[in-house]
């Protein structure tokens, strides 16, 4: 399923990042920490890679 705006793919790319040990869970925060939880990492992969050329900065 790919991002529905620019927002939801830079929380998807923190919380992939932490799931894979690259940064810190506790620097984690709102909608990244929530995916974090929630998300199986290829899911994480799945929003993180969606193209952002033509998203909106938040979804309306």
């Amino acid at each position: 399923m790919p991002a529905k705006s620019k927002a939801q793919q830079r929380a998807a790319g923190a919380a992939l990042a932490a799931k894979r040990g690259e940064m810190p869970e506790a620097e984690l925060q709102g909608a990244s920490k929530e995916m974090f939880e929630t998300m199986s990492e290829a899911e994480l992969e799945d929003f993180a890679s969606t193209g952002h050329d033509d998203l909106p900065e938040e979804k309306g």
